[in-house]
Parts: C-alpha cells; sequence; structure tokens
C-alpha cells in the first residue's frame, strides 16, 4: 500500500479506537479495576505488562472489526502482517493515554482504600451488624427497631434515625417489599440521599477582583484546627495557589508558633503578632498584606474557644466585620473544625457557631479514630451545611474532598 495511504487509514483507526475506550463504560471500569489490583499488589512496575494484557483480551475485537471495516472502505488487502502492525500501534497509543490518567486512578483507588480503612470502627459497628440482622430476619416490627438501634450507636443521632425509620416503613409499605435485602439496599440509599446537601459544595472559585479569597477558620479546643488548615493551605498550594496563613490565635504563645512551624514546613508565609495582640488588628494587617502581595487565598486561624462562652464567640463576629471591611465579600468561606470522636455535642457546636457566623462548610477530623462516624448524617441532615474535607490521619496529605458516594461506600 502507498505510504501516504497507510497513514492516513492508521490515524482514522488510532482515532476511531481511542474512542472505544472512552465511550465504553466497560472499559473504563476494567482499568479500575487494574488500578485496584496494582495498589493491593503494590506492582507500579508491572502496569505497562497489566494494561498490555487487559487491551489484548479487552479491546482487540473492537480495533480488529474496526480495521476490517477501514481496510475495505480503502480497498486495502487486509493481510495478517498489516492486522498486527496496526493492532501494536494502536494499543501503544492506548496505554499512552491511559497512563496519563493513571495517577489520578491510581490516588483516587488509594484514598478509598484509606477511607475504607479509617471507618473500620464505623462499619464494624454499624453496617457488620445491620448485614447480619438482614441476613436472618423477615419484615417485621424488630428489624426495624434494631436498624433504629444501630443507627443510635453509630451516633447518627435521634432526629435522623427517626426520619430514617418513618421512610423505611413508608417505602416497605408503598413499594411492598418482599425481602430484608431490598429494605438493605433503601437504607443505603436514604443515607445517600441524606448527604447529597455535601454534592453541593461552593468550590474555592478565584476570580478577578476577589484577592484574596478569605477562609475563616473556627472550632473548639482541641479538635485539630491549626493542623487541617495547614492541611488545606498544602491542598490550595498544590492547585498553583499563592497561600497565607493568618496566626488569630493571640491568646496562646504555643498556637502562634504551632502555626509559623507549619508555615515552616510547607513553605507558606505566616502573619503573626506577639502574644495577647488584638487577633482582629492582626487579621486586618493580614487582609492588607495579601492585598498588596496578590496572595490567591488567606486562611485565618482563630482561637479555640467553648461554645458557650459568650464573649469569646462574639470576638469571632469582630473579626468577621474587620475583614468586611475591606472586602464587603469576604470571609468567602467559614469553616467548623469538628472532632467526629465528640459524637452527639457536635450539633451544640455547630448550631451556636452556625447561628453566631452562617457557617458554609464542615471540616471532620478524626474519623479514623471513632466508631460513631455516623454524626456525620446529623450534621448535615439538621443543619444543611455540607461537609467539605474530612481528615483520616495525621499526614499533610490526609485531608480530602468530601464524597458522599465514597463515604457510603465504605461504610457499608
Amino acid at each position: 500500500m502507498k505510504k501516504n495511504i497507510f497513514f492516513s487509514w492508521f490515524s482514522r483507526i488510532k482515532n476511531k479506537n481511542k474512542k472505544i475506550l472512552e465511550d465504553n463504560p466497560k472499559k473504563i471500569i476494567s482499568v479500575n479495576n487494574i488500578s485496584n489490583e496494582i495498589i493491593k499488589k503494590n506492582n507500579n512496575h508491572k502496569f505497562d505488562k497489566i494494561i498490555s494484557n487487559a487491551i489484548d483480551t479487552s479491546i482487540v475485537k473492537d480495533i480488529t472489526k474496526n480495521s476490517k471495516n477501514d481496510c475495505k472502505d480503502l480497498s486495502i488487502d487486509n493481510n495478517s502482517n498489516v492486522q498486527k502492525i496496526i493492532h501494536r500501534e494502536v494499543k501503544n497509543t492506548l496505554i499512552s493515554e491511559i497512563k496519563l490518567h493513571k495517577n489520578t486512578i491510581v490516588s483516587k483507588n488509594r484514598f478509598v482504600l484509606k477511607l475504607r480503612e479509617a471507618l473500620k470502627k464505623t462499619r464494624d459497628n454499624f453496617s457488620i451488624g445491620i448485614k447480619s440482622i438482614f441476613l436472618t430476619s423477615y419484615i417485621d416490627s424488630k428489624l426495624f427497631d434494631t436498624i433504629e438501634e444501630m443507627l443510635l450507636l453509630a451516633d447518627v443521632g435521634l432526629e435522623t434515625t427517626t426520619v430514617i425509620i418513618k421512610h423505611l416503613k413508608s417505602e416497605v409499605l408503598h413499594k411492598k417489599f418482599k425481602t430484608t435485602q431490598e429494605v438493605y439496599n433503601e437504607l443505603k440509599r436514604q443515607m445517600l440521599l441524606i448527604l447529597s446537601v455535601a454534592i453541593k459544595e461552593k468550590s474555592t472559585n478565584i476570580s478577578a477582583g476577589t484577592y484574596p479569597f478569605v477562609i475563616l477558620v473556627v472550632g473548639v479546643n482541641g479538635v485539630g484546627k491549626t493542623t487541617n488548615i495547614a492541611k488545606l493551605a498544602v491542598k490550595y498550594k498544590n492547585l498553583g495557589k499563592k497561600v497565607m496563613l493568618v496566626a488569630g490565635d493571640t491568646f496562646r504563645a504555643a498556637a502562634i508558633e504551632q502555626l509559623k512551624l507549619w508555615g515552616s514546613k510547607i513553605h507558606v508565609s505566616v502573619i503573626a503578632q506577639h502574644v495577647n495582640a488584638d487577633s482582629a488588628a492582626v487579621v486586618f494587617d493580614a487582609m492588607k498584606s495579601a492585598k498588596a502581595k496578590n496572595i490567591d487565598i488567606l486562611i485565618v486561624d482563630t482561637a479555640g474557644r467553648l461554645h458557650n462562652n459568650i464573649n469569646l464567640m462574639n470576638e469571632l463576629k469582630k473579626i468577621k466585620k474587620v475583614i468586611k471591611k475591606i472586602d464587603v465579600l469576604a470571609p468567602h468561606e467559614i469553616f467548623l473544625v469538628v472532632d467526629s470522636c465528640n459524637g452527639q455535642n457536635t450539633l451544640i457546636q455547630t448550631e451556636l457557631f452556625h447561628k453566631l457566623l452562617h457557617l458554609t462548610g464542615i471540616i471532620v477530623t478524626k474519623l479514623d479514630g471513632t466508631a460513631k462516624g455516623g454524626i456525620i448524617f446529623s450534621i448535615v441532615h439538621k443543619f444543611s451545611i455540607p461537609i467539605r474535607y474530612i481528615s483520616t490521619g495525621e499526614k499533610i496529605n490526609d485531608l480530602r474532598t468530601f464524597d458522599n458516594n465514597d463515604f457510603i461506600n465504605s461504610i457499608f
């Protein structure tokens, strides 16, 4: 065949077969499964061989079919040597395309596995118990009583649990469920629905005229506020943003030093003053500095305070007011950091902080240390505040954007 005709033909086949991979969900699923196997066996160096074999078995038929059709279209002899060349070249192209997305796929799957591990206590307390009931029970009042007990033990909360049980009973009545498996599936679907508000995450969208994008971080003592501020800073820095931190907790010298230490570790500038300085004044100076230096994101640490200390809570209003003097739209985000181990007390904290500041999101910490991760359902259901991030460990990259599907799949 003529050289120019061959390359024209090959280009058509290559593009067409790229589309096969992109358009066929089954192929994408197979790539995810392969990535999972690589992670489990820690065989990243075998990626090329594994994915090559997968393409041989799952796509070769599509390639052969397309190649034959194009051979006919161009009146080219469909001999075995040409087929081998086309198959080899198209396969190499597909491998290159998949490798471009490999890191994203592997990173995502690693996090899901880590999340499942972190939520093991919650899953053991909740899902395993419920599954055993569904395997042995009939659809009767005892089944609903057991589900209710399991939900309460997982710290889903009385109000949210009551809504879930009421919904399940209604669905059983109207849809005439015949098996406990149907009830189980509906329970999972309903709990996913409760978290749907978390999908409406307001992204940190930096647009012209919003510099700096101000994030005010609040919470009671001991929830891991300062550490998670550093994790947030790294997250945004990895997105290419210029980040600055503000040591707004001026009551404790240790708090100022801790934030400075984090700033040094992650190479982010920190605005701080002396102990007992006016925290609102510190934030005001930081706002001016951030504007002058064209900082993208300014993250403000605040003093840990008891939610029932009126004077300290009112100081937060003062900080917010000072921020608005420089930018009427700021703070653009107000995150409350809560410790999942605190259980239902977290609801009281959320209620008071939300009433005072109008929170835009929740950061949930220490999910790896509790059997009561169900508090997330209670927070979202009662206040309709999205869970923005969850922390599942002490490492700097252990803060992840909350995904309701991943969370549900990790506890069921």
